[in-house]
């Protein structure tokens, strides 16, 4: 939360003279998560990794299951309370992130209309859904270090490399895959301006609307976490 709060308290420093437009308050309220590393969903998603994860680190698992055999019954209690904690401090962080650009601008302008909203609704969608994927991955590898892996290689190495190589022209075959790239996809979600942003040689990448490349993030964390779930279900502790 202090990493999220550090943008908006910059920001202040900096161009607080300046009038403040939705995009900069999005920015602002979300902790620069559309356009730089989302710290509050990423963070969220070491705590999603760390509730399955760490069972198998440090060996709990089998007392958890001892006190509780009832595996789907113990996978839906860690699923609701990290999914209530995700919310809660997700729009906590919001909150304060507000109450700093109130208290160097004296007002955010279209707080409660759309599209900047929207573009905060679907930024506490888009950090429920990093941590759950993230809490599905620390199941489905029984352990913290994979997990963790892919949590930060997937958005930030290989799905960048996928979308720098479909620029290429022996690679545009890559372009109809860019629109559903989980990470990327869902990063859509927190954008104010949902209007196509082209330049010339730039390819058609077609994206979906908000709250449909939302949807394709939120089908790839309950793929993840559906494989997790019957595996814990089939597999010893």
């Amino acid at each position: 939360m202090l990493c999220a709060l550090a943008i908006p308290v910059i920001a202040g420093i900096a161009v607080s003279d300046q009038p403040l437009d939705q995009t900069t308050a999005a920015a602002g309220l979300n902790g620069g998560a559309a356009f730089g590393i989302p710290f509050l969903a990423v963070f969220m998603a070491i705590i999603g990794i760390f509730a399955t994860g760490h069972e198998y680190r440090h060996g709990t698992i089998q007392p958890t299951l001892t006190a509780l055999p009832q595996r789907s019954r113990l996978i839906a209690a860690k699923i609701l309370v990290v999914s209530a904690v995700t919310v809660a401090v997700t729009v906590f962080s919001l909150a304060l992130n507000a109450l700093t650009l109130l208290a160097f601008w004296g007002d955010v302008p279209g707080l409660f209309e759309d599209p900047l909203r929207s573009a905060l609704v679907g930024y506490v969608v888009y950090t429920l859904i990093y941590t759950l994927s993230g809490l599905g991955l620390g199941l489905l590898f029984r352990g913290v270090p994979s997990a963790l892996v892919v949590i930060f290689l997937a958005p930030l190495i290989i799905e960048n490399l996928i979308f720098g190589l479909s620029f290429l022209p022996a690679a545009d075959w890559l372009v109809p895959v860019v629109k559903f790239l989980p990470f990327s996809s869902g990063a859509r979600l927190m954008q104010v301006d949902m209007t196509e942003m082209t330049v010339p040689g730039m390819p058609d990448f077609d994206y979906f609307g908000r709250w449909g490349s939302g949807a394709v993030f939120a089908v790839f964390a309950a793929v993840i976490i559906a494989a997790a779930w019957t595996l814990f279900k089939k597999r010893d502790a």
